[in-house]
């Protein structure tokens, strides 16, 4: 059972390069990292994967991306959550491999309907930490009420989940002991939170032999 950190942004998008980051993960307790964007660099002792997100106005658009080689070549396909149709519609398409930024949505736009659509397709919903960290107030309470919702709607319906640290540079990095307080702020029990950082592996897994870095 391989435990993923589900998104991080080096250099040039954060801070970090990914040869320090993937060695920080490591530290910290994770076997492999899907980098957002080019994750050409390999780093010793640590799976290194490449994630594209798609962020997209309408299902159209999707469905147009899905079909660029730079999308064609991640280990792990991304689309930024929209409105409820739109979400609706991307849990469906076989390319999607994971539905992000739930937290910016408005309540119930990830609903019954395509919670059930996701577990049939495999398609799995990212809890990502960076709301949790750098938001304060009522938008922090927002994300936890969303990640909150996403969680009932998963004990229910069975989809997978992802969680993602979002870090853009080493310092934003968190531990898997960390990863398990933060979860908590919205009720996630530690075995699921074991759960859903296995979940990358078991998405890419059907698609291709398992990589390991040199």
């Amino acid at each position: 059972m391989k435990i993923t950190d589900a998104g991080i942004h080096p250099y040039p998008a954060g801070d970090s390069s990914i040869a320090r980051m993937a060695l920080e993960a490591a530290g910290l307790g994770f076997d492999s990292v899907v980098v957002i964007g080019d994750a050409a660099h390999r780093s010793p002792g640590i799976e290194v994967l490449r994630g594209a997100v798609i962020s997209a106005a309408s299902v159209k658009e999707v469905l147009k991306k899905v079909r660029d080689p730079a999308v064609r070549r991640a280990d792990v396909v991304y689309v930024d959550a929209g409105d409820i149709s739109f979400n609706r519609a991307v849990v469906s398409i076989k390319e999607v491999n994971v539905v992000r930024c739930i937290h910016a949505t408005r309540r119930n736009a990830f609903d019954h309907v395509a919670a059930r659509t996701a577990a049939e397709q495999g398609v799995a919903v990212d809890i990502s930490m960076a709301p949790i960290i750098h938001l304060r107030g009522a938008k922090r309470q927002k994300a936890l009420q969303r990640y909150a919702d996403v969680l009932s709607l998963q004990r229910r319906y069975g989809f997978p989940l992802t969680i993602s640290s979002g870090a853009r540079s080493i310092l934003e990095q968190r531990s898997v002991r960390e990863l398990r307080g933060l979860c908590a702020l919205f009720g996630m029990a530690g075995a699921e939170v074991t759960e859903a950082l296995s979940s990358i592996g078991r998405i890419v897994e059907p698609h291709r032999p398992v990589r390991v870095v040199e």
